[in-house]
């Protein structure tokens, strides 16, 4: 990538996480070329790229600034320290989100679905079609445990970028990241253990966890920096933690790419209290800024990090694949996964593998990345434009979804069972929490391409919950 569009991207991020607020002087060409070490012109080309992002705005003779009318809703808040770890609830909420069927009078703002529409898609659908038509059928035969050895090349290979040495003998093919996340929990942990969740987290792994009988504790975390690490360290030293399972690239439901600084420090903490980390990176490849982050598992030199991700949320869900590399727990891993689905199924494998060996999988990224953050703009402006005021929201670094923080006492089950006849769904906030905490919050998706459908339901959304608040404020006077 060029210099101009590498600190373009910097001085946007910069921007977005209120570093530089509205109004605000931007720094002159010369410092910053003084600075990064880069030409007069180089600063200017990436002023021009923010200028046409619209993130800043020249004034002659004055410089650069942060367009006034450029007014952000106000970060989520941070939430305060669990007293102690709880059993998961929230069960019946995520099976109404997830039993939901797709229909064209329904807009689902819930659903962690990428866009699936694209046409750098096309070179997959057609291997998956190829493969189906040989005589030999590869598809329907049983597979290695491990999976096939082709994708595993090609992902210990894409891996790189993330920071990873890994081999194919590292991976472990599973049936979507959801997998890989309940194989890692049942390699490390019994019913009866605690696993530290970063708060808010992913409903899928606490599902597991209450599956398994298992208990969460919530810490607190940062809607820019992620999991506290204070907290983190307080609650290892008070609670017999058997693992640690977070989101650090590209969160989920934040949004939030954790700095490396602190990676390292979270990782240094597990090696001091002897505990695994589990670390879902199914966003990773959606960072906005290139190169992508690196993992947790990048630092990783005993093998204490199970790294999960998949191709659901970079390619289409409908797939099923997704990977492990368990590091010290591979043959715990394999069992887990042998009792639980076997192997995974060979023919979407093959077709993935074909599709990364050809090189169709980068600009398939690069195209959705600059789709997402559009996309991200786009949504915050409608969220500020049709929202109570007060509304804070996230400032995604990555991915698809939208935190969206109401008012104290809000009630989104309430808002989603208002918005059910007019054709919307959203994922409430409170199945982000094993305690059912972040009732005032909820979720939305912004993947698809921006059509007056989607900004009429956001907008229905936001008519909804200034109702609400109205109606609240009338019964609490």
């Amino acid at each position: 990538m060029t210099l101009y569009v590498n600190l373009a991207e910097l001085l946007g991020t910069r921007i977005e996480q209120g570093f530089y607020r509205p109004g605000d002087r931007l720094p002159s060409v010369r410092a910053l070329s003084v600075e990064h070490g880069v030409s007069l012109s180089t600063v200017q080309q990436a002023y021009r790229v923010l200028e046409d992002s619209g993130l800043a705005m020249p004034k002659p003779k004055s410089g650069y600034f942060v367009p006034v009318g450029r007014e952000l809703p106000e970060l989520p808040a941070i939430g305060r320290p669990a007293q102690r770890p709880v059993d998961i609830s929230q069960w019946d909420q995520v099976l109404e989100l997830i039993r939901a069927v797709p229909r064209k009078d329904v807009v689902q703002l819930g659903r962690g679905m990428p866009d699936i529409t694209t046409p750098t898609m096309k070179p997959l659908l057609r291997n998956l079609a190829r493969i189906s038509r040989r005589q030999d059928m590869p598809g329907l035969y049983y597979d290695n445990i491990h999976g096939t050895l082709e994708l595993r090349e090609q992902i210990a290979r894409l891996m790189l970028d993330s920071g990873c040495q890994l081999t194919a003998n590292d991976l472990v093919i599973t049936t979507g990241c959801h997998e890989a996340l309940s194989t890692s929990i049942r390699s490390i942990c019994e019913p009866g253990d605690i696993v530290a969740v970063d708060s808010p987290s992913f409903h899928g792994a606490m599902q597991t966890l209450k599956g398994l009988n298992m208990k969460a504790l919530e810490i607190p975390t940062d809607p820019l920096t992620g999991i506290s690490l204070d907290a983190l360290e307080l609650a290892l030293e008070q609670w017999p933690i058997k693992a640690i399972q977070l989101t650090p690239n590209c969160n989920n439901p934040l949004g939030y790419i954790m700095p490396e600084s602190r990676k390292r420090a979270l990782l240094t903490l597990a090696q001091r209290f002897d505990v695994a980390i589990i670390e879902d990176d199914v966003y990773g490849e959606l960072a906005y800024n290139y190169p992508r982050p690196r993992t947790i598992k990048s630092f990783d030199e005993d093998g204490r990090v199970l790294l999960c991700s998949s191709f659901s949320k970079t390619l289409a869900p409908g797939l099923r694949i997704g990977w492990v590399a368990p590091g010290r727990y591979l043959e715990r891993v394999l069992h887990m996964k042998y009792i639980s689905t076997g192997s995974t199924a060979p023919q979407p494998q093959i077709a993935i593998a074909e599709f990364l060996k050809a090189g169709h999988f980068e600009p398939h990224l690069r195209r959705m990345r600059t789709q997402y953050q559009r996309n991200r703009d786009m949504m915050i402006d409608w969220v500020s434009r049709y929202f109570p005021a007060g509304t804070r929201a996230s400032r995604p670094q990555g991915s698809f979804m939208l935190w969206v923080e109401l008012p104290d006492g809000f009630d989104t089950l309430k808002l989603n069972r208002a918005l059910h006849d007019q054709g919307v769904q959203i994922a409430v906030g409170s199945i982000f929490s094993p305690s059912g905490k972040y009732r005032n919050c909820l979720r939305m998706n912004y993947a698809a391409k921006p059509t007056p459908q989607i900004e009429d339901a956001v907008r229905k959304v936001g008519v909804a919950a200034i109702k609400l608040l109205a109606e609240n404020d009338s019964f609490t006077d």
